[in-house]
């Protein structure tokens, strides 16, 4: 790992070595690490107490004067987390952390999506994030890296997302917002509170034309968050989530030539067989806490149905329709009593149940044709897992440990060509070990860490037949060695983390000529990850926050000859850069101006796994303007927002292997937004 960090190590070792000594010899230092708390590692602690690189970002950075169009307008500023795609509604946001999920040709693989308690995430590990509702978002934690010792199967990283609860005063608020690219945004948030119980109830419709030909997307989420304080020690949390968005057009990816001739075209075929899609989902989900002197108890249960139907870019079996339901129940026990004092230890288990019925029929220029292929398709889920703790003076160690199994059973009933039914089954175990040592008010810490991660039911798709699973695919599995420094002085916040995992059967995507916009997978046979993360928050006396990230990473195939028998050893993983970073300037006034500007650096990066093709890197620079007006129980925000200030030219995603060359989906260039919020308490 040395070889391949070391022109970036120097100074960051040097900012490693030093920040200890400038902690401890700073007085008047601010507790802000002893007052945050992480809940995404299920064995809550402090953010100083936790041996893993965590990101926390709160309700003022996500939706203060944001579209709120996608998560990567709030977390553009956690380093490890690269995102691209917020204006294809159609394949969804592209998340990679450290790595995991740079794969994805549409959804969220590899990390863990969590929403007040319950997963977003399949038991087969897709997750997708239409239905996550940032107009109501209170928080949101990010641990980078492997983490399936917390979550199982897809845990490469965690993102969890807490919507807000009701409060007193009881409110009403409204928004109204509007911009270029057809940007039109509608939203009305009730909540209250009392002794017994509080609510939150979030309602919010969007319109978005966009910058590209047939790139239309419509859509109204229903967010809604109850809480029944059964008695001091007792409470039950029920969370209810309804999306339905009725057209997200895909005008797919497009080659250089059509880049260089319109930026804004969509690509033939696309528009064609007017590809796209549309779904329907709602969730129910139910946590109940119990908090007694000899431990605490923790039961989740959901359902949720979720009715899709897509286009493809190509007639045989281009048209997609799912119906899915999906469930599950976890109990979690957290020991108090039984334990000496600076002991903590939780057990527990998950079981989630997942069940498709897919079809595919012919797409005929966009009209939908014949079945072509008709199965069920079922995943079940069981983990167990054991985490502990232990604190002795400045030291800290934590470990966990847990066992999955994931089972796939596909029921073939399009049986005109054959019979494809048959059983797949994954299970892996997954360790952690943590420590801590406290250093003033400072932190180093290490930690040993590993995920795996099943191929998904789309994933398992066979290139060689109709139907049934590609057999040859196998789960792929990480090993992580990290170690980091945090440091609060005064009021600055920072921290740095050194990372290496390594992989084995590494899932990656591929085209077919002859389904060109379809995607399949095969694994890589090893491949390796090395990385360094920053992040820094100055909290400048004068109501100014200055916040800086920086990545660096160096993520290669080992061993990989493709299923053309092509070898790619060596080769970078496509569709991510060597490095980016971010910087902000926050503004707050005493009057309640907010003023926020923001620069994000991708540098250059492949979109190949040959990596012939070399996509530039790019600056863009966002800016965002907001006033509240307080007058007794009313309150008037009115804001705007102009995104890539500078008009740069760049592209929001880059399609992986995409056949032909079509890696390209160009973004915007500037455009801006207006907005206002009124409130009204009761």
């Amino acid at each position: 790992m040395l070889k391949k960090l070391h022109s970036n190590m120097s100074y960051l070792f040097l900012c490693l070595c030093l920040m200890p000594l400038m902690a401890v010899t700073q007085e008047n230092q601010d507790q802000e690490l002893d007052e945050i708390y992480v809940t995404a590692t299920r064995l809550s602690a402090l953010l100083r107490d936790s041996a893993r690189s965590v990101s926390i970002i709160d309700q003022e950075q996500i939706q203060n004067a944001t579209q709120k169009l996608a998560l990567d307008e709030v977390l553009a500023g956690v380093p490890g987390l690269y995102m691209q795609n917020r204006y294809n509604f159609a394949q969804d946001l592209r998340i990679s952390l450290r790595g995991f999920g740079a794969r994805s040709a549409f959804g969220i693989r590899g990390i863990k999506v969590i929403v007040d308690g319950i997963p977003e995430t399949l038991p087969d590990g897709q997750a997708g994030v239409d239905s996550i509702d940032l107009g109501s978002a209170k928080r949101i934690e990010v641990i980078r890296g492997p983490a399936s010792s917390h979550y199982g199967n897809a845990a490469g990283g965690v993102i969890a997302i807490e919507s807000e609860s009701g409060r007193n005063p009881a409110f009403i608020q409204t928004t109204f917002s509007g911009g270029d690219l057809g940007y039109k945004k509608y939203q009305i948030k009730t909540g209250g509170k009392n002794e017994k119980m509080d609510y939150l109830l979030n309602i919010s419709s969007q319109d978005l034309t966009g910058f590209r030909e047939h790139s239309k997307s419509e859509g109204t989420l229903f967010n809604g968050k109850f809480g029944f304080q059964i008695n001091p020690s007792d409470r039950f949390n029920v969370a209810i989530n309804h999306t339905d968005q009725p057209m997200a057009q895909d005008p797919g990816g497009i080659n250089l030539a059509q880049v260089s001739a319109n930026r804004a075209s969509a690509r033939d075929r696309n528009l064609s067989y007017d590809s796209g899609e549309s779904l329907s989902q709602t969730r129910i989900g139910m946590v109940y806490e119990q908090n007694r002197d000899n431990g605490n108890l923790i039961i989740r249960n959901y359902y949720v149905t979720r009715d899709f139907s897509n286009k493809l870019p190509f007639k045989g079996g281009g048209s997609v329709n799912i119906n899915r339901f999906f469930y599950g129940l976890g109990v979690q026990y957290d020991f108090n009593e039984l334990l000496p004092e600076n002991y903590n230890f939780t057990v527990g288990f998950d079981a989630d149940r997942q069940d498709d019925d897919r079809k595919r029929y012919d797409n005929n220029s966009g009209i939908i044709g014949a079945l072509t292929f008709d199965q069920q398709e079922k995943v079940s889920s069981n983990g167990l897992f054991a985490q502990g703790s232990y604190k002795n003076g400045n030291w800290s160690f934590s470990t966990g440990i847990r066992f999955d199994e994931v089972k796939f059973d596909i029921q073939d009933r399009f049986l005109s060509n054959g019979d494809d039914s048959g059983e797949v089954d994954f299970d892996a175990i997954s360790p952690s070990l943590g420590l801590n040592y406290q250093l003033g008010n400072s932190i180093i810490f290490g930690n040993i860490s590993s995920s795996f991660e099943t191929p998904t039911t789309t994933e398992l798709a066979n290139p060689d037949s109709s139907g049934g699973f590609n057999s040859a695919l196998k789960p792929q599995k990480a090993n992580n060695i990290e170690i980091g420094f945090k440091s609060n002085y005064q009021n600055l916040l920072y921290e740095v983390a050194v990372f290496e995992i390594d992989l084995k059967d590494e899932l990656t995507p591929y085209e077919l000529e002859s389904s060109p916009g379809r995607t399949f997978y095969s694994n890589v046979g090893k491949s390796s990850r090395s990385g360094i993360e920053s992040a820094l928050t100055w909290n400048i006396q004068s109501n100014f926050v200055i916040d800086l990230s920086y990545t660096w990473s160096d993520f290669t195939f080992d061993q990989f000859i493709d299923q053309n028998g092509k070898n790619f050893a060596g080769s970078k993983l496509p569709g991510l850069p060597e490095s980016f970073a971010y910087f902000g300037i926050r503004y707050k006034s005493d009057d309640q101006l907010n003023v926020n500007f923001n620069v994000n650096y991708s540098g250059d990066l492949f979109a190949n796994n040959a990596n012939s093709v070399e996509v530039p890197s790019y600056v863009v620079s966002n800016f965002r303007l907001s006033y509240d007006f307080q007058q007794e129980d009313w309150m008037i925000m009115p804001y705007l927002g102009v995104n890539n200030l500078f008009d740069e030219e760049f592209n929001s995603n880059i399609r992986i292997n995409a056949y032909g060359g079509r890696y390209y989906e160009p973004a915007p260039g500037r455009n801006s937004y207006l907005g206002v919020t009124l409130n009204y308490n009761f």
